[in-house]
């Protein structure tokens, strides 16, 4: 896997600015995957960064690189929480909940309408691709329901700091360089 693809998906996670990132990548074995995972994670966990396989499917990966404290505070939400019991996740605990998602991506072939919760989207935004489809206000980089002008604003950061971390990538900057501390 490149350092590319890694700043070109996940840019805004590594800044801070969203909670997690998910994103295919071939690999040639399953061998391999683990190898490269255990070297990312070794490198970027001292930033409070961690990367996981949730999928594997003919040589390509579906990957979860988050920030675990994030994590457990956005899945804390009572929203959220609320979103998470009606899909059958025990929300109080954040691993039984990274369990159950990766258990219902790799047995369906949709991605579950929670999914969301685990990348840092509004649970209200997430409430409603869940269940009111057809009021959608705005699609970026999720599709928004309900704040759509704090919605802009974060997307235009997300792409801002897309640009900005692969223009210091191509300068040379390691990763552990990039990925900010939390």
């Amino acid at each position: 896997m490149s350092n590319e693809i890694l700043v070109r998906c996940c840019a805004p996670t590594m800044a801070c600015l969203k909670t997690g990132s998910m994103f295919n990548c071939a690999f040639e074995s399953r061998r391999q995957m683990t190898d490269e995972l255990r070297r990312l994670n070794q490198r970027l966990g001292r930033k409070g960064l961690r990367i996981l396989p949730l999928r594997w499917r003919e040589g390509r990966a579906l990957l979860y690189l988050y920030r675990p404290k994030l994590l457990e505070r956005d899945l804390s939400d009572l929203w959220a929480k609320a979103l998470l019991s009606e899909c059958g996740y025990t929300p109080e605990n954040t691993g039984a909940c990274l369990t159950r998602l990766i258990a219902r991506l790799r047995t369906g072939e949709d991605f579950p309408h929670e999914i969301g919760l685990f990348l840092g989207y509004p649970p209200a935004d997430v409430d409603g691709f869940m269940h009111r489809k057809e009021e959608c206000k705005l699609c970026g980089l999720w599709k928004v329901y309900d704040d759509v002008e704090s919605a802009i604003r974060q997307f235009a950061r997300c792409r801002h700091c897309t640009k900005v971390y692969l223009d210091c990538l191509t300068r040379g900057f390691p990763l552990e360089k990039l990925a900010v501390a939390r």
